[in-house]
């Protein structure tokens, strides 16, 4: 494992008394597209739940095949697959899509920007998200950035206690009507 790589090993447990998060974290390879795909078009229909201006395209499934395509092969881009243990053993269960931005004004000048945590509901809970955040953070940090944001949308308060709760806070807003 190089340094820029997240470990591959099951997730450890956030307390003694928890049970070990069943998961198995890689990079993801051009082979899992076509099981990201249905994950990250589940988020990208949860989050247009929590907003209008949120809504998925018709042709999101060709958009989402692109898109991770592109990313999966960027130097820039993190791009990571949670797959199951045990009876779901190289089923992939959840992913982080993640990349490294400039910050011409500002320092640090990389931001490592997580766009996307995404694992099925069975996982939830069981500290595997949090599991993803120390994961990405460190494949981030290793890409150069020197601070790590998090993008979802504002109505999702279940995002904002998760990112709150590990030290996050937010630094800029964005606002939005329709034309």
């Amino acid at each position: 494992m190089t340094p820029d790589e997240p470990a591959s090993h099951p997730a450890e447990s956030p307390s003694p008394s928890a049970p070990a998060a069943p998961i198995h974290l890689r990079a993801a390879v051009a082979g899992d597209i076509p099981a990201l795909v249905p994950l990250l078009l589940r988020l990208k229909r949860l989050n247009e739940e929590f907003d209008p201006l949120l809504k998925v395209r018709d042709d999101a499934d060709a958009q989402a095949r692109q898109v991770l395509r592109a990313q999966i092969a960027d130097p820039k881009a993190v791009v990571l697959a949670a797959e199951g243990i045990g009876a779901d053993k190289d089923k992939v269960v959840g992913f982080v899509r993640a990349l490294v931005r400039e910050r011409p004004f500002y320092a640090p000048e990389h931001e490592g920007v997580i766009l996307d945590i995404y694992l099925l509901p069975l996982y939830r809970r069981r500290g595997v998200g949090e599991y993803l955040l120390r994961e990405v953070s460190l494949a981030l940090k290793a890409r150069g950035a020197g601070v790590v944001t998090a993008e979802f949308p504002a109505q999702n308060e279940i995002a904002a206690r998760f990112y709150a709760k590990r030290g996050f806070r937010p630094i800029t807003a964005i606002h939005a009507r329709s034309l």
